[in-house]
């Protein structure tokens, strides 16, 4: 499991959902939760908070930046990798931290990986955790 820590931004709400914005040094993470400040009295603007995110729910771009709707990214070179029969393990070096991706090991070779590259790790909204 990643885990990353900083602190709540700023919080929308509509009925019993909230978009949480967590800033995390210099970057703006985005997470949607089934909990209000009404409900939940850790969701203050300014409270510390921690993101958690699967291995399996990293996503990695490379090349030239595409349009797309994950608003999650940070930029990170790739210190290790390691192969197994189906799955590939990404270690990522990030601004914010070291962050871990599994994805196929399909996936890897059509992208060619390598040690020391540049990519760019994506993350769903839907697909963070909060935690004290």
């Amino acid at each position: 499991m990643n885990t990353l820590k900083g602190k709540i931004a700023s919080i929308k709400t509509n009925q019993s959902l909230s978009l949480v914005t967590i800033q995390i040094e210099e970057l703006f993470f985005n997470t949607i939760v089934i909990e209000t400040p009404d409900t939940a009295t850790y969701l203050k603007i300014g409270e510390p908070i921690t993101i958690l995110f699967k291995e399996t729910e990293v996503i990695i771009g490379k090349g030239s930046e595409h349009h797309i709707s994950i608003q999650n990214k940070v930029m990170g070179t790739i210190i290790k990798i390691e192969k197994g029969e189906l799955l590939c393990k990404l270690i990522i070096n990030t601004k914010i931290g070291k962050i871990i991706a599994i994805l196929t090991l399909d996936a890897s070779n059509h992208l060619q990986l390598e040690v020391n590259e540049k990519i760019i790790v994506m993350i769903k909204t839907t697909e963070i955790m909060l935690s004290q």
